[in-house]
């Protein structure tokens, strides 16, 4: 009991290692209660005068798996965002919002063997919540418990994985998701090959370089798994398997089939001929005639959406860029068609991320993994509807995190500055005494709709004031002078070719716009 207390004291006292404390004790096997409390005096007294406040340093630092963003960073965010949910809007979305934290068991089950990958909260002594992996299985749960059936909507929300970080290629614990989805119950493909264009748009307009968006079905793996001789209960986890095809080689990838998911040989061979095949809607036709492809009903449903999916593409202009490819799999249990992902190819990650970067950090820097995935999900609302009523979805997710680790790179490889502001004008003074007059001018801009800025200083020096304008990229600054005041007009100085010209007071405001809006 004394040895117990002999080693709290010291742990609670100094931060002495436990066995430290031990040997000490052993060192005077007859020690007494009074020898303690005069021991613990003694190290109160040493804390006294370390200053040491008994914590232990706290290290300033975001969570693993997160990050903070700069107004640089923050900027090139906001650019991308824009662009996605301008296309989002031309394909006439509307956008929802799903609370961040979902009831646990509204999560289980949905995701495979990323379950495990699931943010659970501690229990409140209440309801059982975990964190949103996704967008797509709350979505299910809104439209199920809302009873829509027909939407075509857009979100961009955080999400969360309890997966391990690698923040140089863009996955993170903590990030957002940009996605679209088609509800309702219309014929085969024609929202899924709009799905697909948008992807085409997207990645087309912020200019990533060449990319490539594969396609497959689900109906098509379970089809070629159960010819293949894959029992009907492996098919997910070998369809999970499958899925690391761009992660491991065929080799690392048959053995995990075999030795840990307890696969056939046989099986898996047979499986590895199939994965290997790419093409477009040759390849489609090419399997309905398979010996073995063509005993499957669900493969021959799926290779018949195919070939009608390729035929919509065309008429989308998009099919340069997509791919019939067997070895994609997509992990996650609530697919039930067609499944697709866009990848950016090595060489254009190469050229976006910096050619000018080589060893280690270039190959950081091409490792970015897929940019864009989704497909259909049929059956995921009728697992929230009491009735079972389902719901037919299709959509997509866009890889945003991934994708600003490239634009990130891009804006450091560029000469040109990227802008944190979008102020149009500095209202400056040439002399003192004017600060009445500078905040009178910038109240008008304001409440004109100008994007304007003033020094918060009384009597700034006009240099300072036109630095400022080049560091932060303020494209013009309108001046005011004693002489100015009297001839009621404004010195309009264009930084960028450092053009002065005056305006009268009554005409500022419409030349200010015309210049700007250009």
């Amino acid at each position: 009991m004394l040895g117990m207390i002999w080693v709290r004291a010291c742990s609670a006292l100094v931060g002495f290692r436990a066995p430290t404390c031990v040997r000490s004790l052993h060192s005077f096997p007859g020690i007494t209660v009074a020898q303690i409390d005069e021991e613990v005096a003694k190290l109160l007294e040493l804390k006294a005068q370390l200053g040491d406040d008994g914590k232990t340093q706290f290290v300033l630092k975001t969570p693993k798996g997160t990050r903070d963003y700069n107004p640089k960073q923050m900027a090139i965010r906001e650019k991308v965002f824009n662009t996605i949910i301008r296309c989002f809007k031309r394909h006439g979305a509307e956008t929802i919002d799903t609370p961040v934290f979902e009831l646990k068991e509204t999560l289980t089950g949905k995701y495979g063997e990323d379950s495990k990958l699931i943010y659970d909260l501690k229990d409140q002594g209440g309801e059982l919540l975990s964190l949103r992996y996704d967008l797509t299985v709350p979505f299910a749960r809104y439209l199920a418990m809302n009873k829509i059936t027909n939407i075509k909507r857009y979100h961009i929300a955080k999400v969360y994985r309890r997966d391990n970080p690698a923040m140089t290629r863009g996955r993170y614990r903590e990030f957002y998701q940009c996605d679209f989805d088609i509800a309702g119950q219309y014929d085969a493909m024609i929202p899924d090959a709009e799905c697909l264009k948008i992807v085409h748009e997207i990645l087309n307009e912020l200019d990533l370089g060449d990319f490539r968006i594969k396609v497959n079905d689900r109906r098509i793996l379970d089809g070629m798994f159960a010819v293949c001789g894959v029992p009907d209960d492996k098919f997910r986890t070998i369809c999970s398997t499958v899925d690391k095809l761009d992660k491991m080689s065929w080799e690392d990838v048959k053995k995990e089939m075999v030795n840990e998911k307890g696969l056939s040989e046989e099986a898996a061979d047979q499986i590895g001929e199939y994965v290997s095949m790419q093409g477009g809607m040759d390849l489609a036709e090419r399997l309905l005639q398979d010996h073995k492809m063509s005993q499957s009903k669900q493969a021959c449903a799926g290779l018949s959406d195919i070939k009608l999916l390729f035929k919509y593409l065309q008429l989308f202009h998009v099919t340069d860029k997509v791919v019939f490819d067997l070895s994609l799999a997509r992990g996650l249990d609530y697919y039930t068609g067609v499944i697709y992902e866009a990848v950016l190819t090595q060489a254009s990650a190469v050229s976006a991320a910096n050619e000018a970067q080589n060893g280690a950090n270039a190959e950081e820097s091409v490792s970015v993994g897929s940019v864009a995935g989704g497909g259909r999900y049929d059956g995921l609302v009728g697992m929230f509807d009491p009735k079972g009523r389902r719901v037919p979805c299709v959509g997509v997710s866009i890889g945003i995190e991934r994708i600003f680790s490239i634009m990130e790179q891009k804006a450091e490889a560029s000469p040109e500055k990227v802008r944190t502001t979008e102020v149009q004008i500095m209202v400056a003074s040439a002399q003192k005494n004017l600060l009445e007059e500078r905040l009178q001018l910038i109240s008008e801009l304001w409440n004109a709709g100008i994007k304007a800025e003033v020094m918060y200083k009384k009597n700034p020096k006009l240099l300072s004031q036109l630095q400022y304008c080049e560091e932060a990229g303020i494209p013009l600054v309108a001046i005011l002078g004693e002489q100015e005041l009297k001839d009621g007009v404004v010195k309009l100085r264009v930084v960028a070719t450092r053009e002065e010209v005056d305006i009268s007071r009554a005409d500022l405001i419409s030349e200010i716009k015309r210049r700007t809006e250009a």
